[in-house]
């Protein structure tokens, strides 16, 4: 929890990771790829304030007492979700997987959720796996990758047949939480297989569904955001906007912004801090003091509210995850954000 100048903030890290991306755990053959990936991630690590950045070797496989240290005992954050990212193509064991996830799940139960994960092209043993998943980590949600690379296949898209199947199956589980990379490509991925264009498709086709666009599709801004304002399923998480811009791109970050809440909502926008790519604490508390710039470039963006705040850092996975938020964290009035209607003050506790 996060507390400044009177206001308590409920903290739900929805987008973080524990990964193993160590030599150890390079494919033999693949190499290049698996150091290349996680090398591209190091580049935007470097996005984060000087004093906040690791070395190398570290930031291939951090330990356990980083993660705890860093997300709760200084990093404010009260929920974390696990976001699983195989990528078993160049990583031995996989990058983050529902398995060792799960470890620290196990562990601290009242700290974390698991997100598992499907693919498509694994066809009738996917389903199986995603069946036997969804009991063993009491799904509620699940991490795509429309990019990741399968033998000769590099992605595939939400609109294919076999994906619709898997989404159907998703629902029937209970499953009702997709979060799906669509942002900046990672090396050696294809920036096209992160279009957003198909999540259009799905999220219209499956209502009782929740997607989460993860990194709200940039550098596709103007295309989430035109989708996203007419679906009322479709979310926008937050990681990279924050992490990525908040510090090394402000001008960029307030356009960003700005874009977001005019067209997509306070309602619909998700914090996560994409840990260990960016620890939590310095977003939280940057976020806290951000305010809109003045100035003719910034005159036509709504204006965050305290209220807009606590939602988007934590009330509204709150409410797409079921989790508990105490009653001093919640927000007890309707908030009025330039250009937006108010809402009734039950639906924005989060609970």
């Amino acid at each position: 929890m996060y507390e400044k100048d009177g206001e308590k903030y409920f903290v739900v890290d929805s987008h973080m990771h524990f990964w193993d991306a160590s030599p150890e755990n390079w494919v033999e053959g693949r190499e290049d790829l698996a150091k290349g990936w996680i090398d591209c991630f190091y580049g935007y690590h470097q996005l984060g304030p000087p004093e906040t950045r690791w070395e190398w070797e570290k930031y291939c496989r951090y330990s356990e007492d980083d993660l705890m240290h860093d997300l709760f005992q200084v990093g404010h954050v009260d929920k974390a979700i696990f976001q699983s990212t195989y990528l078993k193509y160049w990583y031995k064991t996989g990058f983050n997987t529902a398995e060792r996830n799960n470890l620290l799940a196990e562990k601290y139960p009242d700290k974390f959720i698991v997100n598992g994960r499907w693919d498509p092209r694994e066809g009738d043993a996917g389903i199986r796996q995603l069946e036997e998943d969804a009991k063993r980590y009491n799904l509620k949600g699940v991490k795509l990758y429309t990019a990741e690379w399968i033998g000769d296949s590099r992605g595939y898209k939400l609109t294919d047949p076999e994906a619709y199947r898997f989404l159907a199956k998703s629902q029937e589980l209970g499953i009702t939480n997709i979060h799906v990379h669509k942002g900046p490509t990672i090396w050696p991925l294809d920036k096209d297989a992160f279009d957003v264009a198909d999540v259009d498709h799905a999220a219209t086709d499956f209502p009782e569904l929740n997607f989460i666009v993860e990194h709200v599709g940039l550098p596709r801004i103007e295309d989430f955001c035109f989708m996203a304002v007419q679906e009322p399923n479709v979310y926008a998480g937050l990681s990279v906007v924050i992490g990525g811009l908040m510090f090394a791109r402000p001008r960029f970050f307030a356009k960003v912004m700005g874009e977001l809440l005019f067209w997509v909502g306070e309602d619909k926008m998700t914090f996560g801090s994409d840990y260990g790519i960016w620890e939590p604490k310095w977003q939280v508390e940057g976020f806290v003091d951000w305010q809109m710039p003045d100035g003719e470039e910034y005159s036509d963006y709504p204006r965050l509210t305290t209220a807009g705040k606590k939602k988007i850092l934590g009330l509204n996975a709150a409410k797409l995850y079921g989790i508990e938020v105490p009653a001093e964290c919640r927000v007890q009035a309707p908030a009025t954000t330039a250009g937006e209607p108010t809402r009734p003050a039950e639906e924005l506790t989060g609970a």
